[in-house]
């Protein structure tokens, strides 16, 4: 072994003793962030932008599997563009993600001090949860970083900072002038559990085997109905019919008096398309005050609503039997009545789909509550008398926003065409409160609390309103908001719209919809040009990847400390397409750590071979030699357009293949003959010269194309590459600046 060469190259390559360094070296260089790369002059002041937010961690604990394959994608792409030499710009931030966060921390408590949130104030609990959130948030930014994630940490943001806050209650006081936010009595999401309103996005359904009862209310009543629920027909004001049934058809406009276990109802009985004829017995009791479709059809037939169920799940009815009993208790209860009063037609099981908050576990209740809400349907004049609606289908209708892969389309346009009024209300402490305010009959919107002008009269004094803000509203405006809106900043003309917005499929109603909604609103442009969605990470068989698998489970860190960063990197993107699941195998990852090995070694015989070449004046190819380099220069033409429609999983692949089985077994194989064998070596048209000058230029050519993959080992070995006026790897020039 030659002493020249670098001596941590003469031993294998130890991806403990490196990542930290490397990762602390480009911190160091300030080349995360564009201005910088401006100022050292890697990157052009007139040059196009590439932007792009990244999706903001809740500061709830640990990054999982599924962040580090989006931190992966994106860091494939901003590392990419800053080497086109793009103004490249990738924002971090974490997300409060209130409801979340407030329910961890409320069980932590519970848990550690025995007390409960309502044990202590708003500003005592507020300041507990923001202690576990900075924790968290602590430890997010070291995974990022572990992950090898180039964001530019100077600009970091976070969704319940300062900043945040002005952008978030700007947003609702235009919002609200504009007569789009309004207060108003609603059927909502209600979670008896966590004790406060939640959107249809964050339900979760799970199936399970419920009795559907057929029934009639009396032994008068002309018609039987059907429901799973029969504790809320305690609440009902009409049975709906459909318009062409003509079982019934004698019946509709009629009003029955009922009197059921004490609850004196009056039935009227209305036509209606949304009932549908063939499920149960075609008619639908109706429970305004218990189910939004109910609610709907009461508010197209003048129905009156009568709630019999409060916020803790529990009837509120005159029967003893049932009052304070909580409705799954109140079924059985009803049921028997309608048992022994020979009322109970049939009873059936069959399979449901029950309504639970994602964050609680939670039975989802419907309960009319005063509430805030986003009128998504009224006309806006300075939006071109379009709806929020309208603002949200045509970016993507028009193709200013391609939605990667395209069938995701369809879902969206059919989510968007069916949306109701957001709820934008919570009933917790944690988070943007309204910013809104009441003193007896007046109300105040606007940025602080107004000054009282005078005495307060009667002891009243403005007092601001209790909830907080839907944890989407302020993530609604993420693309902007951490550009410096509402000011106009730089930032914000320089890098707005953002290039790309990569997430997982998962989110595409709770939070891009939502982005998308409030940019066209509110800057009247598109937040993204493109959204890449990428599917969920599972198991090599399958399953949802989840700590409750135990050692099935893969921890992103586990693999970094057993393999490497630029393994796990290479085994998230390999064989991972747009939109679909990615089933991650550990042998996999062991096998991409064995291609870190491969570049290593690869790299010590070319840097081995090429300590007597001089790269200024690098000798001429042989014919060979120039076939060789032709066919990387096609690879790379290929490849570089393939990056730009965002086919990683192709180009990563491209690479490998070609780095092992072309460059590896091919190239180094026949050097060897060329550098090593004297008799070899005279052979006309065979030059020892030309074969270093391939190895070297090559090697130089696939580190680049290789660094947005596997940052980390080619950054190393760049350092020792022998080179003029170097630069970090990560600003090199990507070797093909073909789009």
């Amino acid at each position: 072994m030659n002493d020249k060469l670098p001596e941590k190259l003469t031993r294998p390559y130890n991806p403990k003793e490196t990542e930290d360094r490397i990762y602390k070296l480009w911190e160091d260089s300030g080349f995360f962030n564009p201005d910088v790369c401006i100022e050292k002059g890697v990157t052009k002041a007139d040059a196009e932008h590439f932007s792009i937010s990244l999706p903001p961690p809740n500061v709830t604990g640990n990054l999982h599997t599924g962040h580090a394959l989006m931190l992966v994608i994106q860091d494939i792409m901003v590392r990419q563009a800053r080497m086109r030499g793009l103004k490249t710009l990738w924002v971090p931030g974490t997300d409060h993600a209130p409801i979340a966060t407030e329910s961890k921390v409320a069980k932590l408590i519970e848990k550690d001090e025995g007390k409960r949130k309502q044990d202590f104030t708003r500003e005592e609990f507020i300041k507990k949860v923001e202690k576990f959130a900075q924790e968290s948030h602590d430890t997010i930014v070291n995974q990022c970083k572990k992950m090898g994630a180039s964001l530019d940490w100077s600009r970091e943001a976070f969704t319940f900072d300062d900043k945040r806050n002005v952008a978030v209650k700007t947003a609702f006081k235009k919002m609200y002038d504009d007569g789009l936010i309004y207060r108003g009595l609603r059927v909502i999401n209600w979670d008896p559990k966590g004790q406060t309103t939640i959107s249809d996005d964050e339900i979760v359904y799970v199936a399970r085997k419920t009795k559907l009862f057929t029934f009639k209310y009396s032994h008068d009543f002309p018609i039987a109905i059907s429901s799973t629920q029969p504790e809320t027909k305690l609440g009902d004001t009409a049975v709906a019919v459909h318009p062409d049934d003509t079982r019934y058809k004698e019946f509709v406009g009629k009003t029955f008096d009922v009197d059921l276990m004490g609850e004196k109802l009056k039935i009227k009985v209305v036509a209606d398309q949304a009932v549908d004829p063939a499920f149960g017995t075609g008619a639908l009791g109706v429970t305004p005050a218990h189910s939004k479709i109910d609610a709907e059809i009461a508010e197209r037939h003048n129905l009156p609503m009568k709630q019999v169920i409060n916020e803790f799940a529990k009837m509120t009815v005159v029967n003893p039997l049932l009052n304070n009993k909580k409705t799954v208790e109140a079924r059985e209860i009803v049921a028997q009545y309608f048992r022994d009063q020979k009322l109970m037609i049939e009873e059936k099981e069959i399979d449901q789909n029950v309504p639970t908050a994602e964050r609680t576990g939670g039975i989802i209740e419907a309960l009319p509550k005063l509430q805030w809400f986003i009128d998504v349907n009224k006309k806006i004049p300075s939006r071109g008398n379009k709806s929020l609606k309208e603002l949200m289908l045509e970016p993507v209708r028009e193709g200013k926003i391609k939605i990667l892969p395209d069938h995701f389309e369809k879902v969206y346009f059919n989510w968007i065409e069916n949306l109701r009024d957001w709820c934008i209300s919570r009933q917790i402490w944690y988070g943007h409160r309204i910013p809104v305010w009441y003193k007896g009959d007046e109300i105040f919107v606007g940025m602080e609390k107004p000054v009282e002008d005078g005495p307060a009269k009667d002891g009243a004094s403005w007092i601001q309103d209790e909830d907080t803000l839907d944890t989407w509203f302020s993530s609604g405006l993420w693309t902007f908001s951490t550009l410096g809106w509402p000011e106009k900043t730089k930032d914000l003309a320089t890098y707005h719209p953002t290039s790309v917005l990569e997430t997982g499929h998962d989110i595409l109603f709770f939070w891009i919809a939502r982005m998308i909604l409030m940019s066209q609103y509110l800057l009247g442009e598109v937040p993204f040009e493109n959204v890449y969605l990428h599917g969920m990470v599972r198991t090599a068989d399958g399953k949802k990847m989840s700590k409750s698998l135990g050692e099935k489970a893969i921890d992103p860190l586990d693999i970094i400390a057993k393999y490497g960063n630029d393994a796990l990197r290479m085994a998230m993107v390999i064989g991972n397409t747009p939109g679909n699941d990615l089933k991650l195998n550990e042998n996999d990852i062991r096998g991409y750590g064995k291609f870190t090995n491969k570049v290593w070694n690869a790299s010590r015989f070319v840097l081995e071979q090429t300590q007597d070449l001089d790269i200024k004046n690098l000798p001429k190819l042989d014919e060979e030699d120039t076939k060789s380099a032709d066919e990387l220069e096609a690879l790379l033409s290929e490849v570089s357009k393939e990056m730009s429609q965002f086919r990683f999983s192709i180009v990563a692949e491209k690479l490998y293949h070609y780095f092992w089985h072309t460059f590896a077994d091919v190239i180094i194989e026949r050097s060897k003959n060329k550098i090593l064998d004297k008799d070899f070596n005279k052979i006309e048209g065979k030059s020892a010269d030309s074969a270093k000058a391939l190895l070297y230029s090559q090697l130089t050519t696939l580190l680049k194309a290789l660094h947005p993959f596997m940052p980390f080992v080619t950054e190393e070995i760049w350092s020792m590459m022998p080179q003029d006026n170097k630069n970090l790897l990560m600003v090199e020039k990507w070797p093909n600046n073909a789009k």
